[in-house]
């Protein structure tokens, strides 16, 4: 996703660009780095909740005329409903209505159709439908259901897991998982499977895992009890997970509770654990920058994480930094005057390595290791 963003900043093809598909956050991005090409006609969002305040500001741009909402699992071939998201609307997008050969169902525990108004968990099926899960024939069966209202022999319907609603003009509104699974920047996260992962390590006694808005953004937080003694350093835990889980499913934040916070009948309270802003994930002492380099990259840290002080030797990912702000740190650091590329920042993670990396770009800065006097 990273590598396709900026590509299309840095060297925009032969052919003009008229469409863009992607997530949100990532076309948040775009937007934000002023790197829509003036081209682009079209653009299709999905895989995440999509905003109204982000739709309207993509609108913006002079060339943009229409933004269409996607909707749709894995299991149905990725799209299953779409919408047109409608300029200077006021109202939240909705999903919109079933593409051609695919029908949706919103129904109750009991597959029965609830009318407009009602939440309840959004089916879908159609021609679009996978087969079901490979080597997993019981999660196929419980996922994958007959299809009560097809007259057609054999005909499924998968139950997405997602809440949702008809509007009073036959749109579906989206409301949310009715599980624990997330998406985080168009990824699907089961969180527990993080938490099995963390319950596992042997110097720790329980772990959740929550996502949290941090500074406009979806992170992963990990909260969790030491068995005894001193607690996994953050460093360590994200050593651990990396070896275990893909890149996107590790945390953001770690951070060890002497105990976590119960309701009054004894379950977890999540809305009592901190938020993000309190996890100190240092494991160095601070270091204040030496260079005129290091000091612009800290502010351009600084900004991008809203995090201060952020030492030279503090690591970007630690702080919970991830790719997306990893290109907004990119960006802001060239206007600045220094050359530095995404791939630099995960293979340099700290001030002072990527100061000793990056190239400096005809700017009023000063050179990248003159001394601050």
């Amino acid at each position: 996703l990273v590598e396709n963003i900026l590509s299309l900043v840095s060297r925009p093809p032969t052919l003009p660009i008229t469409l863009i598909n992607t997530v949100p956050s990532a076309i948040a991005e775009l937007h934000r780095n002023h790197a829509i090409p003036e081209s682009v006609k079209v653009i299709n969002l999905a895989g995440e909740a999509l905003q109204h305040s982000l739709v309207q500001a993509l609108y913006q741009n002079e060339s943009v005329e229409r933004i269409f909402n996607l909707y749709g699992p894995s299991e149905d071939s990725t799209y299953s409903t779409y919408a047109l998201a409608v300029k200077g609307s006021t109202a939240t997008p909705s999903i919109g209505r079933p593409i051609a050969n695919t029908q949706t169902y919103i129904l109750d525990a009991y597959l029965n159709p609830l009318p407009i108004g009602i939440p309840g968990e959004l089916h879908v099926a159609g021609d679009g439908l996978a087969r079901g899960y490979l080597n997993r024939p019981e999660l196929t069966a419980d996922k994958f259901v007959p299809n009560p209202f097809s007259a057609t022999p054999g005909s499924r319907m998968y139950k997405t897991g997602d809440l949702a609603r008809y509007l009073p003009d036959g749109n579906i509104e989206f409301l949310g998982r009715l599980d624990h699974q997330v998406k985080v920047r168009g990824f699907r996260i089961e969180l527990t499977e993080i938490e099995t992962h963390l319950n596992r390590h042997p110097d720790i006694r329980e772990a959740v895992v929550l996502v949290r808005e941090e500074s406009d953004d979806k992170q992963l937080i990990a909260y969790y009890v030491p068995c005894s003694g001193q607690a996994p350093l953050a460093h360590d835990l994200r050593a651990y997970l990396g070896e275990r889980l893909p890149s996107y499913m590790v945390p953001a934040f770690f951070l060890a509770l002497d105990a976590f916070p119960l309701t009054p009948n004894g379950k977890l309270d999540r809305k009592a654990l901190p938020a993000a802003g309190a996890i100190q994930n240092r494991e160095e002492s601070y270091t204040a920058p030496h260079t005129i380099a290091e000091r612009t990259l800290a502010d351009v840290w600084q900004d991008v994480l809203k995090r201060e002080p952020i030492g030279i030797h503090d690591n970007f990912f630690e702080l919970g930094g991830d790719s997306i702000l990893s290109i907004q740190i990119a960006s802001r650091a060239t206007k600045a005057g220094y050359s530095i590329k995404v791939k630099d920042i995960f293979a340099h993670p700290t001030i002072h390595q990527l100061a000793q990396r990056c190239t400096h770009a005809a700017s009023p800065v000063h050179a990248p290791q003159e001394a601050i006097t």
